[in-house]
This record gives C-alpha cells, sequence and structure tokens, in this order.
C-alpha cells in the first residue's frame, strides 16, 4: 500500500482547517484517518487521484462533515476536564488542605455572624470580588497566551480558557440584589461552606490547573511535548 506523501498529508491539514477544525490534536486524528482512508481505497484503485479518494472519504462523515466529529471529541475532553478538576479539587478535602478548607469557612463564618443583618449580601460579594479580580487578570493572561500559540489543542483551551468563570463573574452581582437578614447559626455556616466550596472549586480552575497545563497535556498527547518543541 503506497502511504501518502508529505505534502497530501500537509494538505489534509489544510483541508480540515477549511472546514472548521481548529485544533490541531482533533485535525491530527481526522487527518490520520483520512489518510488511512485514502491509502485504503488508492490501494484497492490504483488509478484514483488523491483529491477522488480524499472526496470519497469525506463525504463518509454525512452532510455536517466533522462537525459530529468535533461536538463528540469536545463532550469526551468536556469529561476529562472536569475529572482533571475534581482530581485537585478533592485535594483541599483531604489531609492536610482540608485544615485550610475548614479554617476558611469558620473566617466567612464568623465575618457573616458578626456583620450586621442587611449587610450579609455585601460581605459575600466582597469576599467573591476579592477572589474574581485576581482570577480576571490571570485568565487574561491565559487568553493571551493561547492567542500567541500557532496550535491549538482542545484540552489546553478548555484548560486555560476556563469558561466556566464566566457563570462565577455573575455570581457578585446577583449577590448585590439579595437581601440577607440571617440569624440562625446553622445556616450562617451552611451558607459559609457554600461559599468556601464554590471559591475553591474556582480557584483550582483558575491558579492550580493552567500552570500544570503542559503537564497534563503530555498526559493526554503522547505527541505535544515533541510538537511543542518544534
Amino acid at each position: 500500500m503506497n502511504k501518502l506523501t508529505e505534502d497530501q498529508i500537509q494538505e489534509l491539514y489544510k483541508f480540515t482547517r477549511a472546514h472548521f477544525v481548529y485544533h490541531f490534536d482533533l485535525q491530527t486524528e481526522l487527518v490520520d484517518h483520512l489518510a488511512n482512508g485514502i491509502e485504503s481505497l488508492q490501494a484497492k484503485n490504483p488509478h484514483l487521484s488523491f483529491q477522488e479518494a480524499l472526496d470519497k472519504e469525506f463525504k463518509k462523515f454525512g452532510i455536517f462533515g466533522f462537525q459530529d466529529v468535533i461536538a463528540d471529541r469536545s463532550k469526551a475532553l468536556s469529561k476529562k476536564y472536569w475529572k482533571i478538576i475534581l482530581r485537585f479539587y478533592k485535594e483541599f478535602f483531604s489531609l492536610p488542605k482540608i485544615l485550610l478548607t475548614l479554617l476558611l469557612c469558620v473566617l466567612l463564618f464568623i465575618v457573616l455572624k458578626e456583620t450586621a443583618l442587611g449587610y450579609q449580601q455585601y460581605a459575600i460579594t466582597g469576599v467573591f470580588l476579592l477572589f474574581l479580580i485576581p482570577a480576571t487578570i490571570k485568565l487574561v493572561r491565559y487568553h493571551r497566551i493561547l492567542k500567541k500559540k500557532d496550535r491549538k489543542w482542545m484540552l489546553e483551551e478548555m484548560l486555560l480558557a476556563n469558561i466556566g468563570m464566566i457563570n462565577f463573574i455573575q455570581i457578585p452581582i446577583q449577590l448585590m440584589n439579595i437581601r440577607f437578614e440571617i440569624e440562625n447559626n446553622y445556616i450562617i455556616l451552611l451558607l459559609s461552606i457554600a461559599s468556601i466550596t464554590l471559591l475553591l472549586l474556582f480557584y483550582v480552575m483558575v491558579f492550580v490547573i493552567p500552570p500544570k497545563a503542559e503537564e497534563l497535556l503530555e498526559e493526554t498527547y503522547p505527541e505535544y511535548k515533541m510538537m511543542s518543541t518544534l
């Protein structure tokens, strides 16, 4: 079976980009799939040109082209992304980091307990804003890093872009519109725990995982280290 030339492989990469596949990892998967299909077709019919074989192979993806593949890959990597988050998030609920988690919960409980009724929402909003300001600065830096990269990896974009933070930004805004008058210690404690656990989740997403992106990408894509040195 004749193998495709390097120029033909590059043509396949261009073909995937032309069909709205922008992530290098997904491009590589599709190029490998297309190349194998083309080589198989040409082995059966040696007179079939590269372009004819490519057209035949692409038709197998249906009327939506690569979009279904992109959607499936995105779902699979989203699951992996949340597994990565959970891996690091769980550390805050086991020794020794659980001590820090408990301390933060107690401190927020004390703050809310000592805050005058009707002003507790401002205390919680302040806590969220203290996190949100440095987090936003970090996110801007991560987006700049992504923009500078010629090759975009889908998981890398998830690790650095932190799309979930968009929802987090809305929390302080919503809290400002809610008037809290909580006197019950148990409710204050539950509110403190809920707030801290949520803050820790986003802390992991913004401050813990992105610095480990290179390591995590090498775990996922064996070729990442080699490609990043080119």
